[in-house]
């Protein structure tokens, strides 16, 4: 918050700044320039136009230059005040994509593509399944600290991927967790259960799979580490894991052999979808 000279409050740096070499700059640059347009067609000078607006003055000038990515309810605002009759408040959504950090926007564009998505987690549950308070609780451990700009940025971004779970039609998504991921105490107890709740109702989508490897089993591939798989509606794909080709992403149909051999095995000796989700529930219970 700013404070005025007459003593009122300013709400102040509602949004995050935009790094020059990032690609989403030049739509943020867009969104300035016409946010400045529809200013000066209205006659107002920044200070005018940020004191109706109820935000900083040095808020309005980096929006206007492309410097800032602003909140949903700046553009409302503005869109209001300038009577941009929507143009500006339908930027609301490319805003919200440019939150996103730049590797999770990439990560979101493979799985906006993919048809079929296998994925298995052994250290946490996925990014894809998470609810909020869970995602803000387990990055709150991430070392560095995430300043709460960038937390929340991080949150913003992974709660923002689900929206693959609403795509028509669904693609086929498989999950495998391993079992201590069910049962690591991340955040605080009600954060563990609603979270567990969660996998229960993603569990009984029709388009999703979702198994549980049980701890007992230690000899199965996946305990090199996380292993995923994309495919496309062409017929490519691409996939990572911590156990394979240095961990990077991999496009090279030999090598997702590899991986979606792994996946394979490590799917057949997980519990079935309906012993996960009574597991699941054990586990819930238990909590």
């Amino acid at each position: 918050m700013s404070v005025d000279g007459d003593g009122t409050e300013r709400t102040d740096e509602p949004g995050w700044d935009v790094e020059p070499e990032d690609e989403i700059a030049s739509v943020v640059e867009a969104l300035g320039h016409q946010q400045k347009r529809w200013r000066e067609a209205a006659g107002l000078r920044v200070a005018e136009f940020a004191e109706a607006i109820g935000y900083g003055e040095d808020l309005v000038r980096k929006v206007e230059r492309g410097a800032r990515i602003p909140r949903p309810e700046y553009l409302d605002k503005a869109d209001q005040v300038l009577g941009a009759k929507g143009f500006i408040s339908a930027m609301k959504e490319e805003m919200t994509k440019a939150r996103y950090p730049k590797r999770v926007r990439e990560l979101a564009k493979l799985e906006e593509r993919a048809v079929e998505l296998s994925l298995y987690s052994n250290h946490n549950i996925h990014g894809l399944l998470q609810t909020e308070d869970f995602a803000r609780a387990l990055l709150k451990t991430w070392r560095p600290t995430l300043s709460q700009d960038e937390l929340e940025r991080a949150v913003s971004a992974r709660v923002g991927r689900q929206s693959i779970f609403d795509r028509s039609p669904a693609p086929e998504l498989s999950f495998v967790q391993e079992e201590v991921t069910l049962r690591r105490p991340i955040g605080s107890k009600m954060v563990l259960r609603r979270q567990l709740e969660r996998l229960l109702e993603v569990g009984q989508l029709q388009s999703i799979e979702l198994q549980v490897m049980p701890t007992s089993c230690g000899n199965h591939p996946g305990t090199a580490g996380l292993i995923e798989v994309l495919k496309f509606g062409d017929g490519t794909g691409v996939g990572r894991s911590e156990g394979a080709f240095a961990s990077r992403p991999v496009s090279d149909p030999r090598q997702l052999r590899i991986l979606e051999l792994r996946y394979g095995i490590i799917r057949a000796q997980a519990l079935s979808p309906g012993e996960s989700l009574a597991f699941i529930e054990q586990v819930l219970g238990e909590t």
